[in-house]
Protein backbone atom coordinates (compact mmCIF):
# COMPACT_ATOMS: atom_id res chain seq x y z
CA UNK A 1 0.00 0.00 0.00
CA UNK A 2 1.07 2.99 -0.85
CA UNK A 3 1.27 5.42 2.60
CA UNK A 4 1.44 8.59 1.40
CA UNK A 5 -0.88 8.27 -1.48
CA UNK A 6 -3.72 6.70 0.16
CA UNK A 7 -3.59 7.70 3.51
CA UNK A 8 -1.17 11.49 3.92
CA UNK A 9 -2.97 13.23 0.46
CA UNK A 10 -6.44 12.66 1.99
CA UNK A 11 -5.81 13.79 5.17
CA UNK A 12 -4.03 16.59 3.77
CA UNK A 13 -6.75 17.47 1.24
CA UNK A 14 -9.46 17.39 3.62
CA UNK A 15 -7.65 19.55 6.00
CA UNK A 16 -7.48 21.91 3.74
CA UNK A 17 -10.92 21.74 2.10
CA UNK A 18 -9.64 20.58 -1.61
CA UNK A 19 -11.60 17.48 -1.27
CA UNK A 20 -13.73 16.62 -4.63
CA UNK A 21 -17.02 17.10 -4.69
CA UNK A 22 -17.82 17.31 -8.43
CA UNK A 23 -18.79 14.40 -10.69
CA UNK A 24 -15.80 13.22 -13.03
CA UNK A 25 -18.19 13.78 -16.02
CA UNK A 26 -19.19 17.49 -15.27
CA UNK A 27 -17.94 18.38 -18.27
CA UNK A 28 -17.97 16.69 -22.29
CA UNK A 29 -15.42 17.02 -24.89
CA UNK A 30 -16.27 17.92 -28.12
CA UNK A 31 -14.75 14.88 -30.74
CA UNK A 32 -15.08 17.53 -33.19
CA UNK A 33 -13.48 20.97 -31.93
CA UNK A 34 -11.69 19.92 -28.23
CA UNK A 35 -14.68 22.20 -26.66
CA UNK A 36 -15.06 21.58 -23.09
CA UNK A 37 -19.20 21.76 -22.81
CA UNK A 38 -21.18 21.75 -19.57
CA UNK A 39 -22.38 17.39 -19.48
CA UNK A 40 -26.28 19.11 -18.18
CA UNK A 41 -26.27 21.17 -21.35
CA UNK A 42 -25.71 18.12 -23.77
CA UNK A 43 -27.96 16.33 -21.89
CA UNK A 44 -30.51 18.83 -22.32
CA UNK A 45 -29.64 19.25 -26.43
CA UNK A 46 -30.06 14.89 -26.80
CA UNK A 47 -26.37 14.71 -26.51
CA UNK A 48 -25.77 16.59 -29.43
CA UNK A 49 -22.62 19.16 -28.98
CA UNK A 50 -24.70 23.04 -29.04
CA UNK A 51 -22.09 24.62 -31.34
CA UNK A 52 -20.22 21.76 -33.42
CA UNK A 53 -23.41 19.50 -34.09
CA UNK A 54 -21.60 16.69 -33.43
CA UNK A 55 -23.98 13.64 -32.14
CA UNK A 56 -23.06 11.61 -29.52
CA UNK A 57 -24.02 8.59 -27.97
CA UNK A 58 -27.43 8.93 -26.26
CA UNK A 59 -28.77 6.38 -23.85
CA UNK A 60 -32.57 4.02 -24.63
CA UNK A 61 -34.17 6.13 -22.22
CA UNK A 62 -33.68 9.33 -23.54
CA UNK A 63 -33.97 8.38 -27.10
CA UNK A 64 -37.54 6.64 -26.44
CA UNK A 65 -38.39 9.98 -24.62
CA UNK A 66 -37.70 11.96 -27.15
CA UNK A 67 -39.67 10.08 -29.64
CA UNK A 68 -42.29 9.55 -27.36
CA UNK A 69 -42.53 12.04 -24.93
CA UNK A 70 -44.41 10.61 -21.36
CA UNK A 71 -46.13 8.32 -23.29
CA UNK A 72 -46.71 4.73 -21.45
CA UNK A 73 -44.86 2.41 -23.37
CA UNK A 74 -45.41 -1.93 -23.30
CA UNK A 75 -42.24 -3.50 -23.33
CA UNK A 76 -42.38 -6.26 -25.43
CA UNK A 77 -41.68 -9.77 -23.94
CA UNK A 78 -38.18 -11.39 -25.08
CA UNK A 79 -37.28 -15.11 -25.14
CA UNK A 80 -34.89 -16.51 -22.72
CA UNK A 81 -31.76 -18.26 -24.28
CA UNK A 82 -28.13 -20.12 -22.97
CA UNK A 83 -25.95 -16.77 -21.37
CA UNK A 84 -22.94 -19.13 -22.43
CA UNK A 85 -23.40 -21.70 -24.64
CA UNK A 86 -19.56 -21.90 -25.59
CA UNK A 87 -18.47 -21.28 -22.13
CA UNK A 88 -15.99 -19.22 -23.46
CA UNK A 89 -13.62 -17.50 -21.97
CA UNK A 90 -10.60 -14.68 -22.93
CA UNK A 91 -9.22 -12.53 -20.41
CA UNK A 92 -12.48 -12.63 -18.14
CA UNK A 93 -15.43 -15.28 -18.09
CA UNK A 94 -18.18 -14.29 -20.84
CA UNK A 95 -20.35 -14.65 -17.90
CA UNK A 96 -18.78 -12.09 -15.77
CA UNK A 97 -18.37 -9.68 -18.83
CA UNK A 98 -22.34 -10.07 -19.56
CA UNK A 99 -22.64 -9.29 -15.64
CA UNK A 100 -20.74 -6.54 -15.75
CA UNK A 101 -22.44 -4.99 -18.74
CA UNK A 102 -25.79 -5.92 -17.31
CA UNK A 103 -25.08 -3.81 -14.25
CA UNK A 104 -23.68 -0.45 -16.31
CA UNK A 105 -27.05 -0.60 -18.49
CA UNK A 106 -29.68 -2.09 -16.25
CA UNK A 107 -30.27 -4.39 -19.30
CA UNK A 108 -30.37 -7.96 -19.78
CA UNK A 109 -28.93 -7.45 -22.91
CA UNK A 110 -28.06 -5.14 -26.34
CA UNK A 111 -31.43 -4.64 -27.45
CA UNK A 112 -34.84 -2.76 -25.78
CA UNK A 113 -37.35 -2.76 -27.55
CA UNK A 114 -41.05 -1.08 -27.28
CA UNK A 115 -44.67 -0.74 -28.56
CA UNK A 116 -45.93 2.99 -28.66
CA UNK A 117 -47.81 5.51 -30.61
CA UNK A 118 -45.91 7.81 -32.64
CA UNK A 119 -48.60 10.71 -33.90
CA UNK A 120 -51.70 8.45 -33.98
CA UNK A 121 -50.07 5.48 -35.25
CA UNK A 122 -49.20 2.40 -33.23
CA UNK A 123 -45.33 1.27 -34.30
CA UNK A 124 -42.60 -0.90 -32.78
CA UNK A 125 -39.58 0.56 -31.70
CA UNK A 126 -35.87 -1.11 -31.19
CA UNK A 127 -32.98 0.05 -29.87
CA UNK A 128 -29.80 -1.28 -30.25
CA UNK A 129 -27.50 -0.33 -27.02
CA UNK A 130 -23.51 0.08 -27.41
CA UNK A 131 -23.22 0.34 -24.32
CA UNK A 132 -23.86 -2.98 -23.49
CA UNK A 133 -20.64 -5.10 -24.99
CA UNK A 134 -20.76 -2.99 -28.31
CA UNK A 135 -24.47 -3.54 -29.60
CA UNK A 136 -22.74 -6.48 -30.22
CA UNK A 137 -25.28 -9.25 -31.76
CA UNK A 138 -24.98 -12.48 -29.96
CA UNK A 139 -28.00 -15.15 -29.12
CA UNK A 140 -30.11 -12.84 -27.20
CA UNK A 141 -29.78 -9.87 -29.12
CA UNK A 142 -30.68 -11.70 -31.84
CA UNK A 143 -33.74 -13.07 -30.34
CA UNK A 144 -35.06 -9.79 -29.27
CA UNK A 145 -34.33 -8.08 -32.93
CA UNK A 146 -36.71 -11.10 -34.47
CA UNK A 147 -38.99 -11.08 -31.64
CA UNK A 148 -39.63 -7.53 -31.94
CA UNK A 149 -39.69 -7.89 -35.76
CA UNK A 150 -42.65 -10.61 -35.43
CA UNK A 151 -44.62 -8.51 -32.92
CA UNK A 152 -44.71 -5.97 -35.51
CA UNK A 153 -46.19 -8.50 -38.11
CA UNK A 154 -48.31 -9.49 -35.38
CA UNK A 155 -49.93 -5.83 -34.45
CA UNK A 156 -49.52 -5.33 -38.20
CA UNK A 157 -47.65 -1.98 -37.82
CA UNK A 158 -44.87 0.12 -38.80
CA UNK A 159 -40.87 -0.98 -37.35
CA UNK A 160 -38.18 1.38 -36.63
CA UNK A 161 -34.91 -0.39 -35.95
CA UNK A 162 -32.31 2.23 -34.54
CA UNK A 163 -28.65 0.52 -34.58
CA UNK A 164 -25.25 0.79 -33.21
CA UNK A 165 -23.29 -1.98 -32.87
CA UNK A 166 -19.66 -3.04 -33.75
CA UNK A 167 -20.69 -6.02 -35.02
CA UNK A 168 -21.33 -10.17 -34.18
CA UNK A 169 -20.23 -11.11 -30.70
CA UNK A 170 -17.13 -12.96 -30.66
CA UNK A 171 -17.68 -14.67 -27.57
CA UNK A 172 -20.51 -16.70 -29.14
CA UNK A 173 -18.56 -16.97 -32.01
CA UNK A 174 -20.41 -19.29 -35.01
CA UNK A 175 -23.18 -18.80 -33.23
CA UNK A 176 -23.27 -15.10 -33.77
CA UNK A 177 -22.66 -15.40 -36.78
CA UNK A 178 -25.49 -17.59 -37.23
CA UNK A 179 -28.45 -14.66 -36.25
CA UNK A 180 -27.16 -12.92 -39.31
CA UNK A 181 -29.45 -15.09 -41.72
CA UNK A 182 -31.97 -15.19 -39.10
CA UNK A 183 -32.76 -11.89 -38.76
CA UNK A 184 -32.50 -11.45 -42.60
CA UNK A 185 -35.62 -14.09 -42.60
CA UNK A 186 -37.62 -12.06 -40.10
CA UNK A 187 -36.90 -9.20 -41.88
CA UNK A 188 -38.35 -10.56 -45.08
CA UNK A 189 -41.46 -11.73 -42.69
CA UNK A 190 -41.74 -7.57 -42.48
CA UNK A 191 -41.67 -7.17 -46.18
CA UNK A 192 -43.99 -9.97 -47.37
CA UNK A 193 -46.56 -8.62 -44.77
CA UNK A 194 -46.29 -5.29 -46.61
CA UNK A 195 -44.95 -3.19 -42.96
CA UNK A 196 -42.88 -0.40 -43.21
CA UNK A 197 -39.07 -1.50 -42.22
CA UNK A 198 -37.36 1.81 -41.33
CA UNK A 199 -33.52 1.74 -40.00
CA UNK A 200 -32.04 4.38 -38.33
CA UNK A 201 -27.90 3.80 -38.42
CA UNK A 202 -26.57 5.63 -35.77
CA UNK A 203 -22.66 5.63 -34.46
CA UNK A 204 -21.48 3.27 -35.40
CA UNK A 205 -23.02 0.62 -37.32
CA UNK A 206 -20.49 -2.15 -38.48
CA UNK A 207 -19.60 -5.95 -38.95
CA UNK A 208 -21.88 -8.46 -39.35
CA UNK A 209 -24.68 -6.15 -38.27
CA UNK A 210 -24.49 -3.73 -41.31
CA UNK A 211 -24.41 -6.94 -43.55
CA UNK A 212 -27.52 -8.14 -42.20
CA UNK A 213 -30.40 -6.62 -40.97
CA UNK A 214 -29.00 -2.72 -40.54
CA UNK A 215 -29.45 -2.57 -44.56
CA UNK A 216 -32.63 -4.14 -45.34
CA UNK A 217 -34.64 -1.61 -44.31
CA UNK A 218 -37.36 0.38 -46.91
CA UNK A 219 -35.44 3.15 -45.75
CA UNK A 220 -32.52 4.13 -44.01
CA UNK A 221 -31.92 7.13 -42.24
CA UNK A 222 -27.88 8.15 -40.50
CA UNK A 223 -27.52 10.65 -38.20
CA UNK A 224 -24.84 13.08 -38.64
CA UNK A 225 -21.10 12.05 -38.67
CA UNK A 226 -22.16 8.37 -38.06
CA UNK A 227 -19.45 5.42 -39.39
CA UNK A 228 -21.46 2.99 -41.04
CA UNK A 229 -19.52 0.24 -43.09
CA UNK A 230 -18.54 -3.48 -42.74
CA UNK A 231 -14.60 -3.77 -42.20
CA UNK A 232 -12.68 -0.48 -40.73
CA UNK A 233 -10.60 1.71 -42.78
CA UNK A 234 -7.22 0.13 -42.00
CA UNK A 235 -8.42 -3.17 -43.21
CA UNK A 236 -9.72 -1.82 -46.16
CA UNK A 237 -6.73 -0.11 -47.44
CA UNK A 238 -4.43 -3.13 -46.33
CA UNK A 239 -6.50 -4.71 -48.75
CA UNK A 240 -6.97 -3.00 -51.69
CA UNK A 241 -3.35 -1.15 -51.58
CA UNK A 242 -5.08 2.21 -51.98
CA UNK A 243 -5.92 5.11 -49.60
CA UNK A 244 -9.83 5.67 -49.14
CA UNK A 245 -11.54 9.30 -49.49
CA UNK A 246 -11.53 11.56 -46.98
CA UNK A 247 -14.83 10.69 -44.91
CA UNK A 248 -15.39 7.38 -46.31
CA UNK A 249 -18.09 5.37 -44.02
CA UNK A 250 -19.03 8.66 -42.62
CA UNK A 251 -23.15 9.03 -43.39
CA UNK A 252 -22.51 11.79 -45.49
CA UNK A 253 -20.17 10.19 -47.72
CA UNK A 254 -22.87 7.64 -48.21
CA UNK A 255 -25.78 9.43 -48.76
CA UNK A 256 -23.69 11.23 -51.68
CA UNK A 257 -23.17 7.81 -53.25
CA UNK A 258 -26.58 6.13 -52.23
CA UNK A 259 -26.03 3.69 -49.58
CA UNK A 260 -28.50 5.83 -47.18
CA UNK A 261 -30.96 7.62 -48.54
CA UNK A 262 -30.96 10.79 -45.83
CA UNK A 263 -28.82 12.21 -43.35
CA UNK A 264 -30.93 13.16 -40.62
CA UNK A 265 -29.81 15.38 -37.20
CA UNK A 266 -31.24 14.35 -34.33
CA UNK A 267 -34.19 16.64 -32.95
CA UNK A 268 -35.42 16.11 -37.16
CA UNK A 269 -35.93 12.24 -36.21
CA UNK A 270 -39.18 11.78 -34.44
CA UNK A 271 -41.07 14.42 -37.81
CA UNK A 272 -39.32 12.71 -39.76
CA UNK A 273 -40.27 8.98 -39.19
CA UNK A 274 -43.57 10.47 -38.66
CA UNK A 275 -43.91 11.60 -42.00
CA UNK A 276 -42.26 8.54 -43.98
CA UNK A 277 -44.36 6.60 -41.66
CA UNK A 278 -47.83 8.21 -42.59
CA UNK A 279 -46.24 8.64 -46.39
CA UNK A 280 -45.81 4.63 -46.11
CA UNK A 281 -48.77 3.20 -44.78
CA UNK A 282 -51.10 5.85 -46.42
CA UNK A 283 -52.46 7.85 -43.67
CA UNK A 284 -53.85 10.73 -43.24
CA UNK A 285 -51.02 14.04 -42.50
CA UNK A 286 -51.48 15.31 -38.93
CA UNK A 287 -52.60 18.97 -38.98
CA UNK A 288 -49.93 20.90 -38.59
CA UNK A 289 -51.29 22.26 -35.48
CA UNK A 290 -51.43 18.86 -33.82
CA UNK A 291 -47.87 17.85 -34.89
CA UNK A 292 -46.72 20.57 -33.27
CA UNK A 293 -47.95 19.58 -29.63
CA UNK A 294 -47.20 16.87 -27.25
CA UNK A 295 -46.74 13.10 -28.94
CA UNK A 296 -49.26 12.01 -26.03
CA UNK A 297 -51.89 15.16 -28.07
CA UNK A 298 -50.89 13.88 -31.34
CA UNK A 299 -52.19 10.51 -30.26
CA UNK A 300 -55.46 11.72 -28.57
CA UNK A 301 -56.10 13.79 -31.68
Amino acid sequence: MNWIKNFVRPKIGNILGTKKDTPDNMWVKCPETGQMVFYRDVEANLFVIPDSGHHLRIPPEARLSHLFGDQKLTAIELPKVNDDPLKFRDQKRYTDRLKDARSKTGQNDAIRTVVGTLDGIEVVVTIQDFAFMGGSLGSAAAEAIITSMRAAVERNCPYILFIASGGARMQEGILSLMQLPRTTVAVQELRDAGLPYIAVLTNPTTGGVTASYAMLGDIHIAEPGAMIGFAGQRVIEQTIGEKLPVGFQRAEYLEEHGMVDMVVARHELPKTISRLIRFMTGAAAVPEAIAQAEPNAIAEA
